[in-house]
């Protein structure tokens, strides 16, 4: 074990972001657990307030992100210095995607459906995160070999083609699809050629005129969230704790 990490995560100068992605994992269990037991008035955990103003644990996130990003960029890919950065930027990162439904709606959405969405970008920021440390480059530039790379014009069209998989994936309105296909080019193919999800610009737009196709994808979309979210919605209330339904959208249950 200690000759595979060694061999494939240190050697490779892939490290910092070993170090990055277990504290971003970790700070983010972490803090769920600490919220469920603020939430169920257990332990000795409390809500930290300055003035009777709460302050959201993205506050410190946001220091911590911005310290460890800069400090990794300052300090290169080797040595402590880089280490202690990754950490930061991996705790900093967690307590901020945690909350990334309250930045995205400006609420505290924390215990709400739309809460859910923090869920949903931390494991898929960890799953990105995890395709690249395993070896996987960005539009699946890594199967090229030596004499390819040389070629100039083969890797620019390696590239475009990618990114137009991707980017016809991204308008069809399968986000999460598309931010794998940048990873795994198999991904994006499969998202650019079927139908579009309704509602999408390419379904808005394309689909305009089409009845059937319009029809088709709002019944696939239909059998496809009909089959997945119950998957997904018990996998959230697993991770994120939201097993107790909290009623509306804006309210601020204790945390």
């Amino acid at each position: 074990m200690g000759h595979w990490f060694s061999r494939n995560i240190v050697e490779p100068g892939k490290l910092p972001l070993f170090l990055a992605l277990t504290s971003f994992v970790l700070t983010f269990l972490v803090t769920r657990v600490v919220t469920r037991l603020i939430r169920a008035g257990k332990g000795p955990f409390r809500n930290v307030s300055s003035g009777g103003l709460h302050i959201h644990h993205v506050v410190p996130g946001v220091v911590l992100t911005v310290l460890g990003g800069f400090g990794a960029v300052a300090s290169g890919r080797e040595g402590v210095g880089a280490a202690v950065f990754a950490v930061l930027f991996g705790i900093g990162a967690g307590l901020v995607l945690d909350e990334f439904a309250l930045i995205l709606h400006l609420d505290d959405v924390y215990w709400s459906e739309d809460g859910r969405k923090s869920v949903e970008v931390v494991v898929l920021t960890a799953a990105l995160v995890l395709l690249a440390l395993a070896g996987f480059s960005p539009l699946g530039v890594d199967d090229m070999s030596a004499q390819e790379r040389q070629d100039r014009a083969s890797f620019l069209l390696t590239l475009a083609v990618n990114f137009l998989f991707v980017l016809v994936t991204l308008v069809k309105g399968k986000l999460r699809m598309a931010l794998l296909g940048t990873l795994v080019p198999f991904v994006a193919v499969v998202g650019a050629v079927r139908l579009a999800r309704p509602g999408s610009w390419w379904a808005r737009h394309l689909y305009r005129r089409r009845h059937r196709a319009r029809a088709r994808s709002r019944i696939r979309a239909y059998r496809h969230d009909k089959r997945w979210t119950r998957i997904r919605r018990r996998a959230q209330d697993l991770i994120g704790g939201f097993q107790e339904r909290v009623p509306g959208r804006g309210s601020t249950p204790p945390r």
